[in-house]
């Protein structure tokens, strides 16, 4: 087995409390095109050992069940399993920090380990360049969702 780590911050012109609520299964429905996710718990409402599951996003090759790790709203921190039994386990952390009233700095991180080859050979292929290119869309999107709001 292999692993990878990545970790990378970006400031948004909106206040925490805006910011946050949108890294959550339901929230990403907002901004991220083509989200979608089947609700297994029958509450949209995140909390500990919250379960859903998606197809194919985020970097799957297959189905994805995810589970909410950690949350701590009043710290503004989230952390997700994302388990593709087949190929690798994914441990996603969002931790938002207010920097002004209106100033969320995001710090997004995402581990994962290959369980098999191919999930090995995503490992190897899961460059910091790649990331980076990745984290970059997730700010232009959120950024687009905030302009459209207006």
């Amino acid at each position: 087995m292999s692993s990878v780590t990545h970790s990378l911050r970006f400031k948004l012109g909106q206040p925490i409390e805006k910011v946050f609520p949108l890294f959550s299964a339901e929230g990403e429905k907002r901004w991220v095109p083509g989200w979608e996710y089947e609700n297994v718990m029958g509450s949209t409402e995140l909390c500990e050992d919250y379960v859903f599951v998606t197809k194919h996003h985020d970097h799957a090759s297959t189905d994805a069940i995810w589970l909410v790790k950690r949350f701590d709203p009043e710290s503004y921190f989230v952390q997700f399993y994302k388990i593709e039994p087949e190929d690798k386990v994914g441990v996603i952390t969002v931790q938002c920090f207010q920097r002004d009233t209106c100033l969320t700095e995001v710090e997004v991180t995402y581990h994962y380990t290959g369980l098999c080859e191919k999930g090995n050979t995503f490992v190897k292929d899961f460059t910091a360049s790649r990331y980076k290119e990745y984290i970059g869309e997730w700010k232009s999107l959120l950024i687009h969702y905030f302009q459209s709001k207006r």
